[in-house]
């Protein structure tokens, strides 16, 4: 569901992981700043290209082939190691992730980023810039084909005033025959941490500490099934544990 510039993803266990797009300002501002970092070794293999080989065919030729790979590479290189963030994304406070919230792999990237050609056309990235003004979900053309989004980081001063819980709801009933008797203090505590801060954690690291949280528990609590998902899986750990204490 999307609600202004906002996307929420609702899982079946009712959990929902809310996400603000990214708008063509600070999507102009990240890729300016890339722009402006990759014109330096842009300009250094040109320089080369026109020097060592007096313009010939064969080094503009290799000054091509290098252009494109330091263009697509960066991209590709930042996206896959750094959570979705180049240097200009990372200055822009934006970031890109796949659909369910997750980070973007290698693939991902690849594609969203070799389609940047066909966002290019036919001048000015016209048809990327059209596809992210229409697109419900920000998206240009790369980002529909890759299954991706371009998100805004979120900050401490972010999370609703209703993110920190001092008091909680009865479990589920299904969650309500639990055996939580394993879970120790210092568990609990870890927890309700996560879920306090949840809400200022960027999503792929939302989704992959509330794994972790529950991969770590599963073992110790009887009557879960399989397929719980693990943010809803810790909030009602923590909701039988209070209700029984």
């Amino acid at each position: 569901m999307r609600y202004e510039d906002r996307f929420t993803i609702s899982t079946p266990e009712g959990v929902e992981l809310e996400m603000t797009l990214a708008g063509l300002g600070s999507r102009f501002i990240a890729a300016s700043i890339d722009a402006a970092i990759q014109l330096i070794p842009s300009a250094i293999v040109l320089i080369w290209a026109l020097a060592a080989m007096g313009g010939r065919p064969i080094a503009i030729a290799i000054a091509t082939l290098f252009l494109f790979l330091i263009t697509f590479g960066y991209d590709v290189l930042f996206e896959t190691l750094a959570s979705g963030r180049t240097p200009g994304k990372r200055a822009g406070g934006i970031r890109v992730v796949r659909l369910g919230g997750g980070p973007v792999t290698f693939t991902t990237s690849a594609v969203r980023n070799l389609l940047r050609l066909v966002d290019a056309l036919p001048f000015g990235y016209a048809a990327g810039i059209i596809s992210i003004l229409v697109s419900p979900r920000n998206q240009r053309l790369g980002d529909m084909a890759a299954g991706t989004l371009v998100v805004r980081e979120r900050h401490g001063d972010a999370r609703p005033s209703w993110a920190v819980q001092t008091t909680w709801a009865p479990p589920d009933a299904a969650a309500a025959t639990w055996d939580v008797s394993a879970v120790t203090g210092d568990e609990l505590v870890a927890l309700r941490r996560f879920l306090d801060r949840r809400y200022e954690l960027p999503p792929d690291a939302r989704v992959h500490l509330a794994w972790e949280l529950a991969e770590r528990l599963r073992p110790k609590i009887a009557g879960v099934p399989p397929n719980v998902h693990p943010e809803y899986f810790v909030e009602q750990v923590v909701a039988v544990k209070i209700s029984r204490t």
